[in-house]
């Protein structure tokens, strides 16, 4: 038995334990010291900041959309402010039973379920989206009463675009649609995203997109606190948003809603420029579309029905689609004859009723010939022969050269997304157009030439280089660069007005533009032109075309009944008073001969511009509703064998 002073022999291994007891508390006190220092001294103010991020949200005000004019001040876009439904995802539980019970308080159509998920699939930044749109004062209520059933839901009163005037103009205008994906990017690449924060919506054609920059404004902040649960406690700071400068275009909408009533059902385009400076005063593309389907993201229904459409509404025909011009080309072809010295004003040449080549023989429209024919004559009755003559002796060279100082064949810079670039045919374009079919298809051949003097062939042009070619003749020979905005005007009222731009001045003698001038006016007098303009009484000057669709070879038959197979109807021309000027080109598709469809709309538009006259609905007599028994204007008619047998329409 051990005594009470007896040294226990586990008290070393009892200290050793003690001691390392105390170090491993030593060792996490100094750690813990050495953390509190970091948190608290060292890195405060990062830390800091980072707590504050997190009490304190960023939010964006999204900026007030510009509004879009007309020159008189008529708007053509709008905002207005309506309540939606809103949903965010990520504070809802189960989200298709709260969408199922929110039925039960407001109206939701499988349509509005739809739309929602197409929101986040077409736009990945998406936190929240809408389930309802326009929600009426009573609806609202009933919500807001029993707001407490849905975390995660709320009202909002965003701003809405709206198109007064619904499909008027629409091809010009263009529309907003939601911002999808592939925008995303696009505002990524262009290192927009910081400015585009909140937004939802994006100009996707006509002057909507092409000026949305200035449309759109500059985005605001506004720092807010939170509480941990993310609701809002208070405003700390605020950085207005920048609204969007409003745009004010050059188009009359009274002249460019007597132009489309004047197209009535037709399919066609129309673009009427002022000559001594390029705006645009009208452009047309029929038929159009209502822009307003677009803006809360079309329903399948409609995007089917706009897509599947035969007639095409969603295409701007007025610059994104080409058609040979027929004989609107002739004075542009008779400007290169006088230029090159191929032909005078006074030359005459015998026309038997067509011109024989290479075996072929392109016949004339009238039968029997015109007789003896100079330049001015050829411009008035439309004498085919005389340009088969002219084509085969200035060569496909030396009118493409002339001729593309007018604008044909390339791009006229216009402010429309989409234009085309048209054909101005010549052999250097012919062996880029078919490099990939071998050297038979890349050859020029004679007889092609033939056809390009007559508007034929592979002469493809858009209506809005047909009336900028014009509105250079009518000009004297310079060319200004087409534009439909006018100006820009900023929230505090500063206009900054777009300067006209002479783009070129064809080259030539000044004496020869005048003489086509003459003939032009002619035309309009006594020649093709007459039954629509004999009885005008300001001065004006045009020239009718029909263009072939289909080419009639020996043994077959034309079929007028099929709409398809019908030519398409063409009329250039311009017009003044002393205080007014107007150059355009009207384009009826499948139309007819071009002084029975297309010259009678350029009646109105010039009488409601010049006149200030306004015609709400076409009569027959405008629409062009005529026998036609009267015959083409300026067609080389059935049998006429172009020497090509291919069309560019």
């Amino acid at each position: 038995m051990k005594t009470f002073n007896e040294t226990d022999e586990n008290a070393g291994r009892f200290y050793i334990r003690l001691i390392v007891a105390a170090l491993f508390v030593l060792v996490g006190c100094i750690l813990l010291i050495v953390r509190i220092y970091s948190l608290q001294i060292k890195n405060y103010k990062e830390y800091q900041r980072l707590a504050n991020d997190n009490r304190i949200s960023v939010l964006p005000i999204v900026p007030q959309r510009g509004n879009v004019i007309d020159r008189n001040g008529a708007v053509l876009a709008r905002n207005f402010i309506a309540y939606t439904l809103e949903i965010t995802p990520s504070q809802v539980v189960n989200l298709e039973k709260t969408i199922d019970a929110l039925s039960e308080v407001v109206v939701i159509e499988q349509k509005d379920r739809e739309r929602f998920r197409k929101y986040f699939e077409n736009d990945r930044r998406l936190a929240s989206a809408p389930i309802r749109t326009r929600l009426s004062d009573e609806e609202v209520a009933r919500f807001m009463v029993q707001r407490y059933r849905f975390p995660g839901v709320d009202v909002q009163a965003p701003l809405f675009r709206d198109y007064p005037n619904g499909p008027l103009g629409s091809h010009l205008i263009g529309y907003i649609s939601r911002i999808s994906n592939r925008d995303v990017d696009l505002i990524e690449a262009s290192n927009e995203a910081d400015n585009y924060r909140g937004s939802r919506y994006i100009g996707k054609s006509g002057v909507e997109a092409i000026y949305q920059a200035d449309l759109h404004g500059i985005t605001g902040r506004e720092h807010v606190e939170n509480t941990a649960g993310g609701k809002v406690v208070r405003s700390l700071k605020t950085e207005p948003a920048t609204p969007g400068s409003d745009i004010e275009l050059s188009i009359d909408i009274e002249l460019q809603k007597v132009a489309e009533a004047a197209f009535g059902e037709r399919r066609g385009a129309l673009v009427a420029i002022d000559p001594t400076n390029g705006e645009v005063l009208a452009l047309v593309s029929m038929p159009t579309f209502d822009p307003n389907l677009f803006v809360d993201g079309i329903s399948a229904p409609d995007w089917k029905m706009l897509n599947t459409s035969v007639d095409k509404p969603l295409l701007n025909r007025a610059v994104s689609s080409a058609y040979p011009p027929g004989s609107t080309f002739k004075p542009f072809m008779a400007l290169a004859g006088l230029n090159a010295g191929k032909r005078t004003l006074t030359q005459k040449i015998s026309d038997p009723g067509g011109f024989a080549f290479g075996g072929h023989y392109f016949r004339d429209h009238k039968k029997g010939g015109h007789g003896a024919v100079d330049l001015h004559k050829s411009i008035v009755v439309s004498c085919n022969t005389y340009y088969y003559m002219l084509a085969n002796d200035l060569g496909i060279d030396a009118m493409a050269s002339y001729i593309g100082q007018f604008g044909l064949g390339s791009l006229t810079g216009i402010d429309i997304p989409d234009e085309k670039e048209g054909v101005l045919p010549s052999p250097a374009w012919k062996r880029k157009r078919f490099a990939s079919q071998g050297a038979a298809h890349q050859k020029w051949y004679a007889g092609e030439t033939i056809s390009v003097g007559v508007g034929q062939g592979y002469n493809a042009y858009t209506p809005v280089q047909m009336a900028l070619a014009t509105a250079t003749i009518a000009n004297g020979g310079k060319r200004m660069r087409p534009r439909v905005l006018r100006a820009v005007i900023d929230i505090h009222g500063h206009r900054q007005e777009l300067p006209s731009e002479l783009v070129k001045e064809v080259s030539g003698n000044p004496e020869y533009m005048a003489a086509v001038q003459r003939a032009m006016e002619e035309t309009n007098r006594v020649g093709t032109a007459a039954r629509s303009f004999s009885t005008a009484t300001y001065r004006s000057g045009g020239k009718t075309g029909t263009a072939q669709t289909y080419s009639v070879k020996k043994g077959q038959k034309y079929d007028k009944n099929d709409e398809s197979l019908r030519d398409h109807s063409w009329f250039i021309a311009f017009a003044s008073t002393e205080e007014r000027e107007i150059a355009l080109a009207v384009f009826v598709e499948n139309g007819g001969p071009g002084s029975v469809s297309a010259a009678p709309i350029a009646r109105q538009v010039f009488d409601a511009y010049l006149l200030e006259k306004r015609v709400d609905k076409p009569t027959p007599e405008d629409t062009g509703a005529a026998s036609e028994d009267e015959g083409s204007d300026d067609h080389p008619g059935n049998g006429a064998d172009t020497g090509n047998g291919e069309n560019a329409g």
